[in-house]
């Protein structure tokens, strides 16, 4: 008898350590169930907001790249500064340049009542924001892994020591991508990003001013938006079609027109430059391999679970 009741211990113990596994992995059909309008929900917010300002679905988009990489895709970046919360806000790669925080707060009130009550998380909101900006600019469609749950802290140290800088070597960037799982492919593709969106003059001041590895002509005309003091918040291009998802990142960088120093660093002679090269002329290769990498990097370490929690606000903790 005893020994009949050590197994039936063991293998409830088994069983319920096989379900906590099986139910704290992301799914793409996480929400069938308990919310089968959330994703349609936000996408309408989404096309609305692209639509009205096309910057701001680079916007969306960037606010996910900037949350996976601090302590994992769990919205973290999205919670305001308390007497307890440093905002990641306040970070050196967000102060002043991160937007989109209202769009998502309108995703959040029409999801929330879509559903009935808070059952989609923040964090996966900013996953499926970024997918449909994406889309709504011409580029590439996923299927979103979600079922990711709300830190309940942020950090604005751990901001500025993990988002890559705009000021980064290419060795700098290969392991500032390896310390979170991705690899140089990811590095390459998820820069493609950067097809999307506009710079300010103090992020790429010193790359038009000081680098070699710039063409001149493009140098001389950006140094017009950009003086050697002053004009800080003044806005350029990441490539030469902002509104446009699409592989002219690359091609800009193929003829030395990368705005950010860490951009023209993907091709500077190093070992990226074949991968920059091949998006440069094959868009089908680029999207494929950027939906791949979106998938990847919304893996960081996810909480999932009984992990943190599902804000009611997504500046707030839930008290």
């Amino acid at each position: 008898m005893a020994l009949r009741g050590y197994y039936f211990v063991l293998h409830a113990l088994v069983f319920a350590a096989l379900a906590t596994s099986a139910f704290s992995k992301l799914s793409s059909h996480y929400y069938d169930y308990s919310c089968p309008k959330a994703l349609s929900t936000i996408k309408t917010v989404v096309e609305a907001a692209v639509q009205k300002e096309r910057r701001m679905g680079a916007s969306l988009t960037r606010l996910h790249f900037h949350d996976c990489f601090v302590n994992g895709c769990d919205g973290s970046i999205l919670l305001d500064s308390t007497s307890t919360i440093d905002s990641e806000k306040n970070s050196n790669a967000n102060f002043q340049s991160a937007r989109g925080f209202e769009v998502v707060d309108e995703i959040k009130q029409a999801v929330d009542e879509a559903c009935g009550k808070p059952v989609v998380s923040c964090a996966d909101i900013l996953a499926v924001a970024a997918r449909d900006s994406v889309v709504a600019l011409g580029g590439p469609t996923w299927k979103v892994k979600l079922g990711r749950r709300d830190s309940t802290t942020a950090s604005r140290a751990a901001a500025d020591a993990n988002i890559p800088a705009p000021f980064f070597s290419l060795s700098e960037l290969i392991t500032n991508f390896r310390n979170h799982g991705l690899d140089e492919k990811d590095l390459v593709v998820l820069s493609g990003g950067h097809s999307i969106g506009y710079a300010s003059c103090v992020t790429f001041r010193a790359h038009i001013y000081n680098d070699s590895n710039i063409d001149s002509d493009f140098a001389k005309n950006l140094k017009y938006i950009c003086p050697t003091a002053g004009g800080d918040s003044n806005l350029s291009p990441l490539d030469s079609t902002p509104a446009q998802f699409d592989k002219n990142y690359y091609s800009n960088l193929v003829q030395k027109k990368g705005l950010l120093h860490s951009d023209q660093e993907l091709f500077n002679g190093g070992s990226t430059d074949d991968l920059v090269k091949e998006y440069s002329y094959d868009t089908d290769d680029f999207f494929e391999d950027f939906a791949d990498s979106m998938i990847k990097m919304g893996n960081i370490q996810p909480l999932t679970g009984n992990q943190g929690e599902i804000r009611v606000n997504c500046r707030k903790v839930n008290q």
